[in-house]
């Protein structure tokens, strides 16, 4: 009979024939063929269950990476403001969507596959450990506190001081991304193989829990050793991710029973937060509608093509902006109309960049109003006129420095350089 099961074993027989465990005699050898066997068995429990919504949320976050791509760019700040990504100052005005939209928001295509590539390695795990239904909460619950860690971390300047670089990094600036729905999964992981690790074979354990903490920390590190990086989400994220699976059990193998009510009906409740903001993002779109190119190549390109395509953008508006003054101050405002409709329709790079395009649409449209209205009559009339002029001269000379001090201070993040030929001191960027 085999010790280890129970189950009668032939004479001359090795192996049992019930649970593979070999044997010499009554005696059972070396435990390990035993707990392979086990952890096959739990494997094969679990991995088999479908992971459907790992694969929805992947189609999800990239079909609004492409409407993003084909509405303006995915690193076009408006484009970012418009599809809902996370802006404190638009938060504090009573968008609280923005809590939610930004973990379906992606910046550039390597930030998509980056985000994408976890979801679908962690992504199934947590699936099928804890069934659809709690694994859907759980990236919701864990990707709106990543936003929240960032939300609070720029709001009260937790970034600052070499302990909130450290831990936190980033500013206040727009934030998106499904990073801290994902450190929500590793905490998940992390949490499930400590809280049941006497229950799991080997090689769950060695899998998930403590051995998850060397992807938890490289991941901290890279975050903050990239400015970009917005750790406040990450480790947001992480907490909701520990925290729920800290109460939560996991769907044991061969367990029949079905998902409680109040799951089902949690996974619903999260889905329709999703649809509802995204809804509110619709109603209060203002920009240009999705539009594909008109051949594959411009396709690819704007999907691949990255911040350079709109500093190009933004320069040749805001050059085809001054060019457009200047002629509307020497009387000729007939390119004034359409250099306001190209500053209107350029990428604005940051908040900064888009408050100098708004102010040359202002001095374009004084320079144009000055240059239609009716010729002085009189001294008195053209005194004034001259008075008007100067103002407006002296407020475009204030722009242009105000243009020059923004170079200086955020050039080099959009690769501009700033020439200064011998001959004429001109200033000639990128």
């Amino acid at each position: 009979m085999c010790p280890n099961c129970g189950a009668i074993i032939g004479a001359g027989e090795s192996v049992c024939g019930q649970c593979g465990a070999p044997v010499m005699g009554a005696v059972v050898l070396p435990h390990r063929p035993i707990r392979d066997a086990e952890a096959m068995r739990f494997a094969r429990a679990i991995l088999k269950r479908p992971a459907t919504f790992t694969i929805l949320l992947l189609v999800a976050n990239i079909f609004v990476f492409l409407l993003m791509t084909f509405s303006g760019g995915t690193e076009n700040y408006e484009t970012l403001r418009l599809f809902g990504a996370k802006f404190n100052s638009l938060i504090e005005q009573g968008e609280w969507w923005r809590f939610i939209t930004p973990v379906f928001i992606h910046i550039n295509w390597i930030h998509l596959l980056a985000n994408m590539y976890g979801l679908f390695i962690l992504g199934p795990y947590v699936e099928k450990l804890y069934g659809s239904a709690k694994f859907v909460v759980f990236w919701i619950v864990a990707g709106i506190a990543g936003v929240a860690g960032s939300y609070f971390a720029a709001k009260y300047g937790m970034h600052e001081g070499f302990m909130g670089r450290f831990l936190f990094r980033g500013g206040d600036g727009p934030s998106a991304g499904a990073s801290g729905a994902l450190f929500g999964l590793i905490g998940v992981l992390f949490v499930f193989g400590i809280k049941f690790r006497h229950e799991l074979p080997d090689g769950f354990k060695q899998a998930f829990g403590t051995g998850m903490l060397p992807t938890i920390l490289i991941n901290l590190f890279i975050g903050y050793a990239l400015p970009f990086i917005d750790n406040a989400a990450h480790i947001g994220g992480l907490l909701a991710g520990a925290v729920l699976a800290l109460f939560v059990g996991y769907k044991r193998p061969h367990e029949r029973a079905g998902v409680a009510f109040i799951w089902h009906l949690l996974q619903a409740l999260a889905i329709l937060l999703v649809v509802v903001s995204f809804f509110f993002v619709a109603r209060n779109y203002t920009g240009a509608p999705p539009a594909l190119p008109e051949d594959i190549n411009a396709a690819a390109a704007r999907v691949l093509g990255g911040n350079e395509r709109d500093v190009s953008a933004y320069f040749e508006a805001a050059n085809a902006g001054q060019q457009a003054f200047v002629q509307a101050v020497s009387g000729n405002a007939s390119g004034a109309q359409a250099a306001i409709e190209k500053l209107s329709q350029a990428p604005r790079l940051d908040d900064r960049a888009g408050e100098l395009s708004d102010e040359l649409k202002k001095l374009i449209e004084r320079a144009r109003d000055l240059s239609a209205a009716e010729k002085p009559s009189n001294a008195k009339a053209q005194r004034a006129r001259n008075q008007t002029l100067n103002e407006l001269v002296s407020d475009y000379s204030l722009w242009q420095a105000r243009r020059l001090e923004w170079i200086k201070t955020s050039g080099k993040k959009y690769g501009i350089v700033i020439q200064e030929p011998a001959a004429t001191p001109q200033t000639s960027e990128r």
